[in-house]
């Protein structure tokens, strides 16, 4: 019984490990050109102080939010237009580059 079980659950990892998958970082930096426009080179210096800062904001919170702008559950009038072609994979890319940049510094 213990090993039907095991082999049920390692089969189920195994089955979901590409959902599991992360984004690919190098090739999320082609794709974020477009990005900088507003949000700085690699996410870390914004235009203005009303656009995010995306260095080193966490991988998920990312994909989270590019889905829901992509959506339309997240409202922003240029953010919903520039998420709209995303594939899955390419917001999995842009999470994975920007959750890999350096984000604010602080100093004590």
């Amino acid at each position: 019984m213990k090993n039907a079980f095991s082999t049920a659950v390692l089969a189920f990892g195994l089955a979901a490990a590409p959902a599991w998958a992360g984004g690919d970082a190098a090739a999320g930096e082609k794709k974020a050109e477009t990005c900088a426009a507003c949000h700085g080179p690699g996410g870390g210096k914004p235009l203005t102080p009303d656009y995010p800062l995306l260095a080193g904001q966490h991988e998920d919170y990312l994909k989270h939010t590019l889905k829901a702008y992509k959506s339309g559950k997240r409202k922003n009038a240029i953010m919903n237009g520039m998420a709209a072609p995303l594939s899955k994979q390419d917001i999995a890319d842009l999470a994975a580059y920007f959750s890999k940049q350096q984000g604010l510094q602080y100093k004590y």
